[in-house]
Formats: structure tokens, sequence, C-alpha cells
């Protein structure tokens, strides 16, 4: 069965979902997107995404042609056609087609386009054994130029670093920001685990928002470990006892070396073990938030 894309309102053939080559999106990145996982047919998390969504697009001065409530009916439209109960959907609303210019008010109607395939972002033997990672000279875009909260198509900042970790051989890579201060990965959110407590980056560090990052923060306060938001450097996570990442479509996974450098003992942690544990069971729990 040819993989059906939502694009214009309508449901077409992958092959025949096309967008036009003046869209801004493609041009200059100029829209908004989201990754989001069903699990058994349940979309995770639906209405946080959503939310981020649209408050991505309006912090860009975007009006997205459909409602909240409107496009959540779409996601599952998408789902149900594709016959896909385990999926990574990806949302995407562009500026819409336009000039050769950069005036966004010169473009047409937004376009939205709902993709709901599968994926494996990482093998099975990452999950058990646990990633290496490399920290990368290409810094986190300043917050201040622009608000790493707003998940727009303009992907260049994670991309050049993404491309330097793979240089040095690994999958994925760790960034600073203008500070020097632990950011985030190039595609996840990152956690320590240090004498007991889970620490992550704040969001003022220059990181994205993450929807699973969140999740993982309130379920290790549901069985009351300690959680800290605090800014970061290289030390801590040298001497970590534990590292993990987050992220939609990488779930959580642990990381076991970082600049060759061996985290703990240089296997998965029982912290990150149970945690990814209790979030494989939390998106199994039937609830679409």
């Amino acid at each position: 069965m040819a993989l059906k894309v939502h694009i214009a309102g309508k449901l077409v053939d992958k092959d025949d979902a096309r967008i036009s080559v003046f869209d801004h999106g493609l041009l200059y990145g100029d829209g908004v997107f989201e990754g989001i996982r069903s699990y058994r047919g349940t979309v995770f998390r639906l209405e946080s995404h959503l939310r981020r969504l649209y408050e991505s697009a309006k912090a860009i001065c975007l009006e997205i042609p459909m409602t909240i409530e409107a496009m959540a009916d779409a996601v599952y439209e998408t789902l149900r056609a594709n016959q896909i109960q385990d999926a990574y959907i990806r949302l995407v609303v562009t500026r819409g087609s336009g000039t050769l210019g950069l005036d966004p008010n010169r473009c047409g109607h937004p376009q939205v386009i709902i993709i709901a395939d599968r994926i494996s972002l990482y093998p099975a033997e990452f999950y058990d054994k646990g990633l290496e990672i490399v920290t990368v000279s290409t810094i986190r875009n300043h917050s201040a130029a622009l608000s790493p909260r707003i998940k727009s198509l303009n992907y260049l900042n994670n991309i050049l670093a993404k491309i330097e970790g793979l240089k040095a051989g690994c999958v994925e890579a760790l960034m600073l920001n203008s500070k020097g201060e632990v950011a985030e990965c190039t595609g996840d959110n990152i956690f320590l685990v240090s004498r007991g407590r889970l620490l992550t980056p704040p969001i003022d560090a220059g990181i994205l928002d993450g929807i699973t990052r969140q999740v993982v923060i309130d379920l290790a306060r549901e069985v009351d470990w300690t959680v800290l938001e605090i800014p970061l450097t290289k030390h801590d996570v040298y001497i970590a006892d534990e590292c993990f990442l987050t992220g939609t479509a990488a779930e959580v996974i642990p990381v076991v070396k970082v600049d060759n450098r061996t985290i703990g003992e240089g296997v998965p942690g029982p912290h990150t073990r149970e945690l990814m544990d209790r979030f494989r069971q939390e998106t199994l729990s039937g609830s679409r938030e």
C-alpha cells in the first residue's frame, strides 16, 4: 500500500505530495514542525505537541489555517489511512508559496503537511549497551538571536553539529551554548545522574523544551527523585554516574562515553534503565495526553 500524506487538506499518495518551489519553507526555512509518536494507535502527548506547534507558529507570526482540534483529527485520519499503529508523525507548517524575497506578507496560504511513517532512529544494541557521543565545536544558536523554543524548519545549526559528530564517528553529538555550558544534543535533550540526583540543563541554557524531557522529569518526581534543572558544564558530564538522552524519536537512550571518557561504569546505569522501563510503560498507557 502506498504511503498517504495529508497535504492541503486531503490525503494523497506520497509520490503526489508536492509543494511549490516558491514555498518559503523551502526557500528560507520559514515554517515550524513537530515530531510525534504513536503507540498502538494512540498518539503520545498529542496535546502537548500541538500546543508547542501552535506556539512556535504564533512566535513567528504564522497563522495555521486550521484549529488545534481539526489538526488532531487530521493526525488520526493520516494514521488510519496508513494503517500504522506505531508511527513517527511529522507535522510541517510552511509560510506558503511566495516571491523570491523575504517578505512573509507576499506569501499565500500557509501549507500544512502531515506525514505518518515508521522510524528506527538507533539500533537496538545502543539501548542495551549505550551510546558514545562527542562534544562538537558548533555551538547552539544564541537564544537572544533565535529562541530555541521555536521549533522552526531551519535546522542548519543542528545539522552542522550532526555532521561534525558523524565525522568523529558518533551518531549523536553534544552542543554547548555561547557561555560554554551544556545545552543539548543535535536532536535530543541530555540528562545526568550524579550522587542520586537527576540533572538537566534549564530552558534558559538555550535548549528546546522537549516533550519527552518533561515526561521523564515528571516520572522521576513521581518516585521522589531529586530533579535539578541547573547550568551544567562538561566537567559535570565527565564526572557523572550516568548519562542519557531523551527525544521523541530516541525516547530514552543511555550514553556510556562522552569525548572518549567513560561515564560511570561504562554501561547503562540503574537510574537510566528504570526510567527507560517507566517511559515505555507510559507510552503504552493508552492516554492521548
